[in-house]
């Protein structure tokens, strides 16, 4: 029998102290990698279409009990749920790190989000608020209100495996939801953790039904066991974009509603009045961060060609010098690619920018003193002659393309000219620039920071893109209305019976004679 390795070991260890049973990862059909050194961690059974499509039922009809349940009280649910989150934090946040190869900083961040959406939807909970609009009929009201939707459905991707769970989760809890979760065949360690947490939640709360939340772990079968199911009304779906559009199609098909976070192609602008040392740290934070592997990474840089000699040297000297390595092993800012493919892609990517006319600034993988079976990689800073071939498509790896520009509006279109519209910034000590970057005549994207990068959003704020980033919303502002249906109410008060625009409807009536419709 083989031995178990230091990592496997500490996952072990992290899961039983977290609460999962360990013939829930022991044994099972699909081996669970580390990127951290590429060896297995674990082994899970994926649930069989029949298994999911069963689950789901069961949490239709969990539903329909959470649905009578006060919305306060489902947000006193919701409230120790976050209590859970915080008494773990440091043994999820380490998971996270294990299973995804974030740096520790940055697991122990995606588990700090999760008990901040918490505490939001907490407040939510006593805030669902519908509107009263004035009646146009005399002794009429009008008014609408917003009930429960029913199961949400949850598909996550493996670069936030918790977080992006929990954005969808407690808002549709407070909302009156159940949930049904299905998360990256890749890392399902993380998922494994958070619902025996969640689990702990649903048995010290009495009027939470047992099947509130529901984890499918599977394939891609799996997922469109729960994309194709009736009794999912609303699907959110974090992916690839090419993996939003089949989602979208299948679930629009049976008139179901898609939430769907997908691409971004994000970018920065540089001005000539910008604070360059403030730019220089959200540029490398952005650029770098996760290893170029979150949604909103700084993948395209416009700077303007009066400070592009000041700034570029400044960015090849951090590039040069960042530190890349096993976040376990000591204090690196840089951490692994998931996988092989995500390496694969980046190579192909900086050959067709050197095909482009591109300059390749680093870029290359990182061997010295690390698994063969890992993938480190430097990230890549190039300098582009113009905005063209492989600048045009997201490549999920650590790439800045640089492009000088002359003016404001020559840059917002090199930035506004790809498919994607998820997160955007400009830097600039001008108000005017900033306004219209921000004005309808600026970024096109569902993000836009003025003197920030375009990673690093907060919970309060809704979290989504344009084009082909799919249009949804999740976690802050009003993207709870997303979990619910909204129901709009007339409500005569009066004897009479008037219609709306005017309209006269005559009828006879025998007893009563003549009644006005």
């Amino acid at each position: 029998m083989q031995q178990p390795t230091r990592l496997q070991d500490e996952a072990a260890r992290l899961l039983a102290r977290l609460g999962v049973d360990a013939a829930l990862y022991g044994e099972g059909e699909r081996a669970v990698r580390t990127p951290l050194t590429g060896e297995t961690i674990g082994r899970v059974r994926d649930a069989s279409a029949e298994e999911a499509r069963d689950l789901i039922r069961k949490a239709h009809e969990a539903f329909l009990q959470w649905r009578r349940v006060p919305a306060p009280r489902r947000g006193e649910f919701v409230r120790l749920l976050g209590e859970e989150l915080r008494a773990v934090k440091d043994d999820l946040g380490r998971l996270v790190t294990i299973e995804v190869g974030k740096v520790p900083s940055e697991g122990l961040g995606e588990v700090q989000e999760m008990i901040d959406i918490c505490d939001f939807a907490v407040g939510l909970s006593r805030q669902l608020y519908g509107l009263t609009m004035g009646s146009e009929r005399a002794d009429h009201r009008m008014q609408e209100q917003w009930h429960p939707a029913g199961v949400v459905g949850v598909i996550s991707a493996f670069n936030f495996p918790v977080a992006v769970w929990s954005w969808n989760a407690a808002l549709a809890f407070v909302s009156g939801d159940a949930v049904v979760w299905k998360p990256s065949e890749k890392t399902p360690l993380t998922a494994l953790a958070v619902q025996a947490l969640t689990r702990r939640v649903i048995e010290r709360f009495e009027e939470a039904p047992e099947h509130l939340s529901v984890l499918l772990l599977g394939d891609r079968a799996t997922g469109e066991a729960l994309v194709d199911d009736g009794r999912v009304p609303v699907l959110s779906a974090t992916g690839s974009t090419a993996m939003g559009r089949a989602v979208g199609q299948r679930v629009a098909a049976r008139f179901g509603r898609a939430i769907l976070e997908l691409g971004g192609n994000n970018a920065s602008i540089v001005t000539p009045s910008a604070d360059l040392d403030l730019a220089l740290r959200a540029i490398a934070f952005g650029a770098v961060g996760t290893a170029g592997q979150r949604c909103t990474t700084l993948r395209r840089l416009f700077v303007h060609e009066s400070v592009y000699d000041t700034l570029l040297p400044r960015l090849k000297r951090v590039y040069s010098t960042v530190s890349i390595g096993n976040p376990l092993d000591g204090d690196v800012l840089v951490g692994p690619l998931f996988e092989e493919a995500g390496f694969r892609a980046m190579e192909a990517a900086l050959e067709a920018a050197r095909a482009a006319g591109g300059t390749v600034h680093e870029g290359a993988r990182v061997t010295e003193g690390l698994p063969e079976a890992a993938f480190y990689v430097r990230p890549a800073l190039v300098e582009m002659p113009r905005q063209a071939g492989p600048m045009l498509v997201e490549t999920f790896a650590p790439i800045l393309y640089v492009v000088t520009y002359r003016e404001l509006d020559e840059a917002i279109a090199l930035q506004n000219g790809v498919a994607a519209g998820l997160s955007s910034s400009i830097f600039t000590t001008d108000m005017r620039e900033a306004d219209r970057f921000l004005s309808a005549l600026g970024s096109d994207c569902g993000i836009a920071n003025v003197n920030m990068g375009s990673s690093g959003a907060e919970i309060g704020g809704a979290f989504g893109g344009e084009k082909e980033t799919g249009g949804g919303r999740e976690s802050g502002s009003d993207a709870w209305k997303a979990y619910m249906r909204r129901q709009t109410n007339a409500i005569n008060y009066g004897y009479a019976m008037p219609l709306a625009q005017g309209v006269r409807f005559d009828i006879a009536d025998e007893d009563e004679g003549s009644a006005d419709a």
